[in-house]
């Protein structure tokens, strides 16, 4: 039996644009996905950064400061670990996924916790742009592409980009055909797959005769000449 592969589709809402530049996490959202699909488990909750939130953000997502006031800092045990534990050990997958990263990576390292490394993320901007060069790689660009209803989505939060994300991952790896391949592929090997062996050598199927007679017998009831006596 081949093991399953347990991803987390991860988003993150933040301050601004900059977690180099004392920028921080506002909100964290992820969902589990067992072979590409989403599962139904979901991780998310909202962090008191512990500065004002960007005008740009606030247009964006709807999640002011005082909203935040009464949350727990990221560091609270009851976010870092509950992530951690929610996480463990699977790959992560983002859209963009060097923001993300990066923004996370910056909380765990301030709070004493070990990054998670690059080696563990998929990045569904690098696979949709090598499935699609030149066109629009956004998440709402690809929730068009595929048909994924963004009518609940109203301002952009992370559990719900999450949730569109893992639709999105998955009809990038091949569409919900892919609920039927019990192959454990991965992303990387989406553009690298060879084609399927071809039969060598054309199958034939054995007659015994008394399929032969009862053929023959219902032939004859067909009246003069039916068509399948001329390829019998």
């Amino acid at each position: 039996m081949t093991d399953q592969i347990r991803e987390i589709a991860f988003d993150t809402e933040t301050t601004g644009l900059n977690w180099d530049q004392d920028d921080r996490i506002i909100e964290l959202g992820a969902v589990e996905m067992i072979n590409h699909i989403p599962t139904g488990k979901t991780f998310q909750t909202y962090i008191n950064p512990g500065r004002a939130v960007s005008e740009a953000t606030i247009r964006i997502t709807g999640i002011t400061d005082d909203d935040l006031q009464d949350k727990p800092p990221f560091e609270d045990p009851s976010i870092v670990d509950a992530f951690l534990d929610f996480v463990g050990n699977s790959t992560i997958v983002a859209h963009n996924a060097s923001f993300d990263r990066g923004f996370l990576n910056m909380e765990l390292e301030r709070c004493g916790r070990s990054p998670i490394p690059e080696i563990r993320w998929v990045d569904t901007v690098a696979i949709a742009r090598k499935r699609y060069p030149g066109a629009p790689a956004s998440l709402d660009a690809l929730c068009k592409r595929f048909e994924i209803s963004l009518e609940s989505r109203t301002y952009h939060g992370a559990l719900l980009d999450s949730l569109l994300l893992g639709e999105v991952y998955l009809e990038l790896l091949g569409g919900r055909a892919r609920a039927f391949d019990f192959g454990g592929t991965t992303a990387a090997d989406i553009e690298n797959r060879a084609p399927a062996a071809q039969r060598p050598v054309s199958r034939s199927v054995p007659v015994i005769d008394e399929e032969r007679a009862a053929h023959t017998a219902f032939i004859e009831t067909l009246g003069e000449n039916p068509l399948w006596s001329r390829y019998d």
